[in-house]
């Protein structure tokens, strides 16, 4: 399953670190890790939240596989419009979810409000 992850650079920062193979920990007030399922709605997330918002005013879209059976255990969420659909991950599963990535996470896009 191909999926995308709306990112600032903080957070873009640390995948780097990681030689772009996982995801960072989520803080203590992020409960939940939600990658979303398509492009369209990880460009309105980096372009119209994180580039707006971020202390440097940059959001990026990144993009990665991950495995279909393992996947397969987590439910899919429509938030919003019929594209607005997003995977749900406890944000203490995230280190097992990292280790279903298929390949590198990549930079499909950035967006700058400056």
């Amino acid at each position: 399953m191909i999926l995308y992850r709306p990112v600032g650079t903080k957070e873009l920062k640390l995948i780097e670190e990681s030689n772009y193979s996982k995801f960072p920990p989520r803080l203590p007030e992020q409960p939940i890790f939600y990658p979303v399922l398509t492009e369209e709605y990880a460009v309105e997330i980096a372009s119209g939240w994180n580039a707006k918002y971020n202390d440097d005013h940059k959001g990026y879209v990144t993009k990665f596989e991950i495995d279909d059976t393992y996947c397969g255990q987590f439910e899919i969420h429509q938030v919003g419009e019929v594209h607005h659909k997003e995977l749900w991950i406890p944000a203490e599963r995230l280190e097992e979810f990292n280790l279903h990535i298929l390949g590198k996470i990549c930079i499909l896009h950035e967006f700058s409000t400056r």
